[in-house]
Order: C-alpha cells, then sequence, then structure tokens
C-alpha cells in the first residue's frame, strides 16, 4: 500500500504552536516517504467539542501549506464503525460493562492504600471485572440499593465498557522512531481500560485502533505526550487482529507553567498572519534549522530535505 500517515486534531478549539509541531511533522514524515498525508477530525467526545471548528482548523492547515491529500474523516460519523468493533470484543470475551464512576474508582483505590500520582492514571482495580454482556441491561444490586444517595454518579442502568487485560499480562514492548525502546505493562500502569463511555461515546483508544487501520495508516507521527497511550492501542491491534504502525513521537511545546502547552493551560491560537514565522519556530522544536525560504512551499521542500537526514536517512 505504500506510506500512509495522518494529523488528527480535536476540535475542541483552534490550533496552537503544540498543535503545529504535530502537524507539521507528520507532513515531512509522509512527505520524505513519499506517502499519503490525511486529516483526521477527532470529534469522538462530542461533549467537548466546538461547532464548526473542524471546519476552522482545516483553514488554519491550508494557510501553513498543510492540505490532506484525501477529503478529511470526521469521527462523529463514525460511531456504528466503533459499535462494531466493540461489538467484536465483547465476542470475544475481551470487553465487559463496568459501572463504577470516576468516584468509585478511586474510593475503591483508597480502600486499597493507593494513591493516585498527579497527573497519573486511576489504574482501574477491576471492580466490574465479573459483569458479563447481559448484565449491562440491569442496573447494579448495589446502586439500585442506594437510592437514597443521589450524589452517586454511578447509580445508572448505562454502563461503560472496559478492554480486559488478560492477567498475568507481559509487559509490550515497543520501537519508537524518535524515543527509542520502549515498555509498558498496561495491566499495573493503567488497568482494564475504558472502550466506550456510559454517555455512548466511545473512547478515544477505541477510535483511533479503528480508524487507523481503516484508512491503512502506516505510521504514526504525533506529540510525545501521547507516547503512553501507544501500549494500549497495541493491545487492541492484538485483539482485533489489525497491523500495528510503526511510532514516532515528537517533542513538546511547553506552556509558561512548564507544562505540556494545551487549551487547558492557556494555550493562543496560532498566529497566522505570518505562517511562516510560526513554521520555522514549529521547524526549531523539531530539531530543524530555520528557513528563510519564501513562499512556505520551498520552506517546507526545505524542511523535508533536513527531516530525511534527521529521522529517515534511509530515504534521504
Amino acid at each position: 500500500m505504500g506510506y500512509r500517515g495522518r494529523f488528527a486534531p480535536s476540535p475542541t478549539g483552534p490550533l496552537h504552536a503544540g498543535s503545529l509541531v504535530a502537524a507539521l511533522a507528520s507532513w515531512l514524515d509522509a512527505r520524505a516517504h513519499g506517502g499519503v498525508w490525511l486529516v483526521r477530525l477527532e470529534d469522538v467526545d462530542a461533549p467537548r467539542c466546538i461547532a464548526q471548528m473542524g471546519e476552522h482548523i482545516l483553514h488554519q492547515l491550508a494557510l501553513f501549506g498543510l492540505v490532506s491529500d484525501a477529503e478529511p474523516w470526521v469521527q462523529s460519523q463514525r460511531a456504528p464503525i466503533y459499535q462494531q468493533a466493540l461489538q467484536r470484543l465483547i465476542a470475544l470475551g475481551s470487553a465487559y460493562p463496568c459501572h463504577c464512576s470516576r468516584k468509585d474508582i478511586l474510593s475503591a483505590l483508597v480502600a486499597l492504600g493507593q494513591e493516585r500520582p498527579r497527573h497519573g492514571e486511576l489504574v482501574y482495580p477491576g471492580t466490574c471485572r465479573s459483569q458479563t454482556a447481559a448484565s449491562a441491561l440491569a442496573t447494579p444490586a448495589a446502586n439500585t440499593a442506594n437510592t437514597t444517595n443521589t450524589t452517586n454518579t454511578s447509580n445508572t442502568s448505562k454502563p461503560a465498557w472496559r478492554f480486559r487485560i488478560d492477567k498475568p499480562c507481559h509487559t509490550l514492548h515497543w520501537q519508537d522512531r524518535r524515543l527509542g525502546s520502549q515498555q509498558q505493562d498496561v495491566a499495573a500502569v493503567v488497568g482494564d481500560f475504558p472502550l466506550k463511555r456510559a454517555d455512548g461515546c466511545a473512547t478515544y483508544q477505541l477510535a483511533v485502533v479503528v480508524d487507523d487501520a481503516a484508512q491503512g495508516i502506516t505510521h504514526v507521527v504525533r506529540g510525545e505526550d501521547l507516547a503512553d497511550n501507544t501500549a494500549r492501542q497495541i493491545l487492541l491491534q492484538q485483539a482485533l487482529n489489525l497491523p500495528t504502525p510503526s511510532y514516532l513521537h515528537t517533542p513538546l511545546v511547553l506552556g509558561a507553567n512548564g507544562e505540556k502547552l494545551s487549551k487547558q493551560n492557556g494555550a493562543q491560537a496560532l498566529d497566522t498572519s505570518e505562517p511562516l514565522a510560526s513554521l520555522n519556530q514549529a521547524a526549531i522544536v523539531l530539531g530543524l534549522s530555520p528557513s528563510p525560504a519564501k513562499p512556505i512551499s520551498a520552506a517546507l521542500q526545505d524542511w523535508v530535505s533536513q527531516w530525511q537526514r534527521l529521522y529517515n536517512p534511509a530515504h534521504a
């Protein structure tokens, strides 16, 4: 099939400096391989998305010379596809319903003497592992008996669905093209992770695995903040008998507080008045030299050559 890469922003706000680094890196890697570059709007988390923001993001990308080689995919249009993948996992015994709220999980971990690290995952303690698909139609007895506690958010007949990690689960190993050898024991670090939320939304983990396979993605280039998702996605790829792409996680742009620049910590929308200046800043983060070339198409071609030498010397 040849190289197929993608950039997959969430339309929860306009692109910022960190977004441009990931977009530029994925575009450069595709061009350095003589491959296809696709854009996917990851709006599966509907409550967080902003109307018309997808179109705005595509307009921003175009101003920087980054245009998808095919019509962009929109995840919110693919809910039935994600449900089919979930049903397959249920049939395989790899998914089960879960009625736990985040408060329930935190309380269970406290009872076990475990504390959640700052910015860390809530490692699921396996409370609902004995549940079956049939039990998803019934409200757990513990919740129906607790009708006086109106603050118990787990009192619902609509469950979330979790991926069952076989225990003991071997530590997964994979190679990142920038970070090198990686490994993670998902059972210990994350636990059985969500596939579908109680509100009916497929999770990022399920949607990205299904879409990468459906689009024939061979190489994933994305920000380093998503590196720890890779092991979960490989587990899902293995369970669904889907191919595993090559991964490269790029450096992050940090905010004033030293943490990843994001919409949550005040990241400003990209200044599109001087696209070349913004692209040069993104190139520097990626370890590339600034380019004085104008028009932007010439600068992009310059960076393709630099990228080949830095990240893909076999194709230089």
